[in-house]
């Protein structure tokens, strides 16, 4: 049984490590049939952008919170859940954490302490921001929903709100956005984010707050929220930010407030 719960543990940790690593080569594809492209205009006197990714980016993800929403109500794959909560309990039965609660934001503290540095990513402060803004409103809001639909008992009993974990799809959130930011200049920045996203859900069943399953659909929830961050903020930059000469910058900025369950959109405005 321990060989099983170690090549479970195993190929998750693979199978995402391995995604991040492989994603610089794969997103740097030209286009072909298997590959989605979102491009959008760029500000007058700009090369327009585009923001690329493939089919397999998506259904990795995807297959995750598939598994996770199957593992509901799925015999074995409850079971499995089950036996992997044994095998940890059985072999560090006094086990218990708060790093967990800091790791997870390991990947975004990465991008602004690179770019302080002076290893530049992608994009500027301001996009930055926004991007994480709207990454965060998206993972917090499916998360919420989510629990609050599945009332899936924590194995520790404290809850029902176990499905899906919140501080996994938080890590892998952070770690899908410090991959895209830094992408160009080596994957291996992706890689170690992935690692402490891997790290962070580990921890999660040690604590004994979240099962197997809700993990791995934590991790698919994150990965896909930063992704849909990147292709939504190009059209918030042509609809909503101007950026002629002589005029204030305007941010449009999402924000979630977890301990009143609200999330909102703020405008920011920057006088030249």
């Amino acid at each position: 049984m321990k060989k099983m719960i170690f090549s479970t543990g195993l190929a998750f940790c693979t199978l995402t490590c391995s995604y991040s690593a492989d994603a610089q080569e794969i997103d740097s594809l030209p286009a072909v049939s298997d590959t989605v492209h979102f491009i959008y205009p760029a500000p007058s006197g700009k090369v327009p952008g585009r923001f690329q990714t493939t089919v397999t980016g998506l259904v990795v993800p995807a297959a995750m919170i598939g598994y996770g929403v199957l593992a509901l109500n799925n015999p074995t794959l409850r079971d499995l859940n089950s036996t992997t909560k044994a095998e940890i309990k059985e072999d560090h039965p006094g086990f218990h954490t708060h790093i967990d609660n800091y790791l997870q934001y390991t990947p975004v503290a990465a991008v602004y302490i690179l770019n302080a540095a002076g290893i530049h990513g992608k994009h500027n402060l301001r996009d930055r921001t926004i991007l994480l803004g709207i990454s965060a409103v998206l993972t917090a809001g499916t998360v919420e929903i989510v629990k609050n639909k599945t009332h899936e008992e924590r194995p520790d009993h404290s809850d029902y709100l176990s499905f899906p974990s919140g501080h996994t799809a938080s890590a892998f959130a952070a770690a899908e956005y410090l991959r895209q930011e830094y992408k160009d200049v080596s994957p291996w920045y992706g890689v170690a984010g992935y690692l402490a996203a891997t790290t962070t859900g580990a921890l999660r069943m040690y604590n004994n707050r979240h099962w197997l399953s809700d993990v791995v659909a934590g991790a698919g929830v994150g990965i896909l929220s930063t992704k849909a961050a990147y292709w939504v903020y190009p059209l918030l930059q042509r609809k909503l930010l101007n950026t002629s000469a002589g005029a204030a910058d305007k941010v449009i900025m999402p924000y979630y407030n977890p301990q009143f369950h609200s999330a909102g959109i703020s405008f920011i405005f920057f006088p030249r």
